[in-house]
């Protein structure tokens, strides 16, 4: 006789409770796996993108300044000028500075004896200055064009000067100044002349000043003036030797000399 088995209805129920409740654990956690990944990948893209837009961001540049040295400040103007311009002078006399290749500086002085009737002095400053170019400065050339600027500025507001002239200055550099003016001292009328010129750069400014001392006659402002632009040209001459080349980069460009005012030119009127 087959005994038929009875199965209790309860193991049904909990099977099948079973497999719901791994069924309902396994859905958040594919859910979960799923928001990971894709989280995960957002956080990549984003990561990209902003290294992307970081190297497309260009770098900060500027030229190279064309000249890299100087020449030595007392050695830029030949034997025969400094016996034109200051007669029987000393040996140059070199100023302090902490960098010579980017500032320097050399000045001449003589005192010409006419027994009776006097004596002519002359005074002679040689100064150069050379702008290197910054990322965040600017050029060099553009530099130096703000420092010739305010030199040509300074001569011509110098303390005292009387009759102050301006002109511009053609095959010096890239651009030159003269200024000119009178300083009357209790010594005499010392005639002032300053030219400045930029070559790339660097700025060269001279200064030249005479006067008839005892008795002795006013020098010429005219022949003054012009043995200071001499005396510049000659100095540019030197700066653009230095740095490997005999021409200048440019004669053309001499800007119209602008009401503007020279360190430079006040010191020499003090020392004057």
């Amino acid at each position: 006789m087959q005994r038929r088995v009875q199965r209790d209805p309860r193991n049904k129920q909990a099977k099948r409770f079973t497999r719901v409740l791994v069924c309902a654990v396994a859905v958040p956690l594919v859910a979960a796996g799923c928001s990971s990944d894709s989280g995960s990948g957002d956080g990549k893209d984003k990561a990209a993108s902003a290294s992307a837009s970081t190297s497309a961001s260009p770098s900060p540049t500027v030229r190279a300044a064309a000249y890299s040295r100087l020449p030595e400040p007392c050695a830029v103007l030949s034997e025969k000028t400094l016996d034109d311009l200051a007669p029987k002078a000393k040996k140059g006399k070199e100023g302090s500075s902490d960098d010579v290749s980017t500032r320097g500086s050399c000045s001449w002085s003589s005192l010409a004896n006419n027994g009776v009737k006097g004596s002519q002095f002359r005074w002679l400053n040689v100064s150069l200055l050379r702008f290197e170019s910054d990322t965040t400065r600017g050029a060099g050339d553009k530099l130096a064009e703000k420092y010739y600027d305010k030199q040509v500025r300074d001569a011509q507001s110098a303390e005292g000067a009387k009759n102050s002239q301006a002109e511009p200055v053609s095959g010096t550099g890239d651009e030159a100044t003269a200024v000119r003016y009178d300083l009357k001292k209790k010594e005499g009328t010392f005639k002032q002349q300053t030219v400045v010129a930029r070559v790339e750069n660097v700025v060269v400014t001279v200064d030249y000043n005479g006067a008839g001392l005892a008795g002795d006659k006013t020098p010429s402002a005219d022949d003054l003036m012009k043995d200071a632009q001499k005396a510049a040209k000659e100095a540019v001459a030197s700066v653009t030797k230095a740095n490997g080349t005999d021409a200048e980069p440019s004669e053309s460009s001499s800007k119209s000399p602008s009401a503007k005012p020279s360190a430079s030119a006040s010191e020499s009127s003090a020392k004057s």
